[in-house]
């Protein structure tokens, strides 16, 4: 496991966003292309999302973003904000608050 100084720790922007929209990748099977509102603007994701989650179970979901990624293309497409998830062999779980808390919120 490689070890990051706080410094660079603390240069990730950890925030709470709300997927607002959700659409298949017209060039991938396994991903979608998700709007997600980080507070301060909607950014987009492209995820590999598709075989865990339907749209319906995406919409209006709170989840932990990085709001701060570099963008980068991911078939053709600018993914700018990355979700924040876990798995476990083949189950995997978005990291959502425990309780509900506003688009934007910082995580600290």
């Amino acid at each position: 496991m490689d070890l990051v100084t706080f410094d660079e720790f603390k240069k990730l922007d950890l925030r709470i966003g709300k997927v607002i929209s959700v659409e298949n990748h017209p060039q991938a099977d396994k991903l979608y292309i998700i709007k997600i509102d980080v507070g301060t603007e909607v950014k987009q994701s492209v995820a590999g999302l598709k075989p865990y989650f339907t749209p319906e179970q995406l919409i209006n979901k709170t989840v932990a973003v990085v709001a701060n990624l570099q963008p980068a293309m991911l078939r053709g497409m600018e993914s700018q904000v990355m979700m924040l998830a876990a798995s476990a062999g083949s189950e995997v779980v978005l990291l959502t608050p425990e309780k509900p808390i506003p688009a934007g919120s910082k995580i600290s």
